[in-house]
């Protein structure tokens, strides 16, 4: 974890324990859901070439997010239906990132965001 400001707003980021999935998985109340088991976890490709571990409900929620955030022109078709699952996550357990405060986001979606931009930006 080389990083030490966000990709993306260039604030700093924090090492903090998180929750399995990419998008969701920094925000305090996760560990919770994840240690009452409310969630399951699945890696998709969400976008061709780029992989997200994603919770059952960030999955389903995806495709409210601007495609415009990733790059991608504002009517692109984005969300669980263009999905590709990869598989379940086995055995999924609390791990470490960093975490970016003024963005809302661990580092493994920030660095997702930031591969997509660089990917359909020109």
């Amino acid at each position: 974890m080389q990083e030490i400001a966000c990709p993306l707003c260039h604030g700093p980021l924090e090492v903090r324990e998180v929750a399995p999935c990419h998008e969701c998985g920094g925000e305090p109340k996760e560990l919770l859901h994840f240690r009452k088991g409310q969630h399951s976890y699945a890696e998709y490709e969400v976008l061709p070439g780029l992989n997200l571990i994603l919770c059952n409900f960030c999955d389903v929620d995806f495709g409210t997010f601007d495609p415009a955030f990733f790059g991608l022109a504002r009517n692109a078709s984005i969300g669980y239906q263009s999905m590709r699952l990869v598989g379940a996550v086995q055995d999924p357990s609390i791990g470490k990132d960093k975490f970016c405060a003024a963005c809302g986001y661990r580092l493994a979606f920030l660095r997702f965001v930031r591969q997509s931009r660089a990917a359909n930006t020109g």
